[in-house]
């Protein structure tokens, strides 16, 4: 039987805390059972401090600028932050990217170890597992923002924009993509930039339509918002 640790019944206190606005949605009941919380037993790490979804949201913005400028910190990339974060996560914020290997998190937001959850499918789509990460980031772990982020010229988008057959499960993809291209026919400009960000618009209206997400937003714990990523120049940019 592991022993429990301070800071797991202090995490368990806070999750009843917020239940009292989740639990009509089963979120507790039914969502966090006994082998979930069994895995944060372990103490998670110390905060930086009690950041809010602006900070979070700010501290994102910030580390891109960092990073564009070529001026990165290099945040949270030594042994000891290793050592520390080996014990639990507490993640200031959570990101829903594409998969694309020129898109790395922590680089484009100048972070480190333990600071980002992130989530990596082609098309930067919000799938029923990838939602269920991060309403796991952010019930349990207490990201504070969630960042939706699409990139200049993705594949997948253009995939669903010129549309014809593809082999294999690349379907599933571009099926969850077409929405977007058709919702942004007709726009003026560049067709797959107005496709990729009609898709990322898309993906964050998905994700505030979970329960458990959308609860934390009422609380104002969470933000969700949705960005560009432009691979000339590494610059995020928000979309709304």
């Amino acid at each position: 039987m592991s022993r429990q640790h301070p800071q797991t019944n202090l995490s368990r206190r806070s999750l009843f805390k917020f239940g009292a606005g989740a639990i009509g949605t089963g979120v507790l009941t039914v969502g966090l059972g006994s082998n979930l919380l069994a895995a944060e037993t372990a103490p998670a790490a110390p905060a930086e401090d009690d950041i809010t979804p602006d900070k979070a949201l700010q501290e994102l913005l910030d580390g891109n600028e960092r990073f564009i400028k070529t001026k990165r910190k290099n945040p949270h990339q030594t042994h000891s932050r290793l050592v520390e974060v080996a014990k639990g996560q507490k993640p200031f914020a959570s990101i829903l990217s594409c998969a694309d290997s020129r898109v790395p998190s922590e680089i484009v937001f100048d972070q480190g170890l333990g600071d980002l959850f992130v989530c990596r499918v082609a098309g930067n789509i919000a799938t029923s597992e990838e939602i269920g990460s991060l309403e796991f980031g952010s019930l349990l772990l207490g990201s504070k923002v969630i960042m939706v982020v699409g990139h200049e010229r993705c594949g997948a988008v253009s995939a669903a924009v010129k549309g014809g057959e593809v082999p294999g499960q690349i379907g599933s993809l571009i099926a969850a993509i077409k929405p977007s291209v058709e919702s942004s026919k007709g726009e003026s400009g560049d067709k797959i930039e107005n496709a990729c960000k009609a898709n990322i618009l898309r993906q964050v209206k998905i994700l505030k339509s979970s329960t458990v997400l959308s609860e934390l937003i009422k609380a104002e714990k969470l933000k969700i918002v949705g960005a560009y990523y432009d691979l000339d120049t590494g610059k995020i940019s928000m979309v709304d």
